[in-house]
């Protein structure tokens, strides 16, 4: 029996356990910035609403409810400036699995193309590997790529890892050539309310694609504003057509946010202070991680939004992991997200206050 996991690369977080060995070998232990995981708490309002929904007996809609699809709908038009209609948003398992499974879902196949940037997220590789179709990167989509072959171009703004953000006016440039050759576009923007020297602009917003959605889809994730990733929680919203199909398809693979996780995205989504709250806390982390690492010789590049900082010091990337770990420092390789991150790494600025003042005084 032929295994899909044959046509997969190793999983790039398998290669950093060593370093991560070594950096918990420090006397004062790890300080870890690599993976970007939540460590504060879930909010309060958020841990009610699912305990409030702990009795859910029965089977769940994979549409979710229409409370949830609401507060889905609400959200976009009061964050993003972005009108949707509940009918067409979708609640997902967490983000990543909406991106390893988008091309399978959408039937891609060999001799199909998807698209994403140069410097990127793994996992829309793995999408593309899992299907069987062809992935190909780009600097510029216009000009990169060619539109007869490619049937999914990913998106992704804020940029994970480099925090770089695309502004309105170019988005639009995509969005009117991709149109043009009936390429679908998916933006991944699950770090649009992190944005901390810019204000990240949404694919369904007017100035993007006027009107209508049509070729378009977002994808949003709780997991970083509102510490939800063990809950995995997130969704999707744009083209009617689409969102029709996907949810056809789900329906038939059981592809189902459990219903209390359901309760607290409604609670999460709707309430504003626990997110302002937390940006405070990532702010703080991420002028104190900047400013020490500035001090020991990185420079840092893009990074105006995200949870990292996408930083080099001119040299191979797994050196500078293996330097920053003897300092008990655990930082991502550049190299995860591409060859052109061959001499930088992503620092995540995810840990504690008291983790983050630890890295700040063994830097200095």
């Amino acid at each position: 029996m032929a295994r899909v996991s044959d046509r997969l690369p190793v999983f790039p977080w398998d290669r950093l356990e060593p370093y991560k060995a070594a950096a918990a070998a420090h006397p004062d232990g790890v300080v870890d910035l690599s993976v970007g995981t939540p460590v504060d708490p879930v909010p309060a309002v958020v841990r009610r609403a699912l305990a409030e929904a702990a009795d859910s007996p029965g089977y769940p809609l994979t549409y979710g409810t229409a409370a949830l699809r609401e507060a889905i709908a609400a959200w976009f038009t009061r964050r993003l400036s972005a009108a949707v209609a509940p009918a067409d948003v979708l609640p997902l398992i967490g983000s990543k699995e909406l991106v390893g499974l988008l091309p399978l879902l959408l039937d891609l196949r060999e001799g199909d193309q998807v698209a994403y940037p140069a410097l990127a997220y793994p996992t829309y590789e793995i999408g593309a590997l899992t299907a069987r179709a062809e992935p190909v990167t780009y600097d510029d989509p216009v000009t990169d790529l060619d539109p007869s072959r490619v049937r999914l171009l990913w998106l992704n703004t804020p940029s994970n890892p480099t925090g770089r953000t695309l502004g309105a006016a170019e988005l639009r440039r995509i969005v009117d050539w991709a149109r043009e050759h009936g390429v679908l576009v998916v933006s991944d923007e699950c770090y649009v309310e992190l944005g901390w020297e810019t204000e990240p602009v949404s694919v369904l917003n007017p100035q993007v694609c006027g009107a209508g959605h049509q070729g378009l889809i977002a994808v949003h994730s709780l997991s970083k504003r509102s510490n939800f990733a063990g809950y995995r929680g997130a969704f999707l919203a744009g083209d009617p057509a689409v969102v029709r199909e996907l949810l056809a398809v789900r329906k038939h693979l059981g592809l189902i946010v459990p219903a209390p996780v359901q309760n607290a995205m409604i609670a999460a989504l709707g309430d504003q202070a626990h997110v302002d709250e937390q940006r405070e806390r990532y702010a703080r982390r991420r002028a104190a991680l900047r400013t020490a690492f500035g001090g020991a010789g990185f420079r840092i590049e893009h990074s105006e939004a995200s949870l990292y900082l996408w930083a080099t010091r001119g040299e191979p990337c797994w050196d500078t992991v293996g330097d920053l770990a003897e300092h008990g420092i655990l930082v991502a390789p550049g190299e995860f997200y591409g060859p052109g991150g061959r001499e930088f790494v992503r620092i995540a600025f995810t840990a504690t206050d008291e983790r983050v003042a630890a890295a700040v005084a063994r830097l200095g």
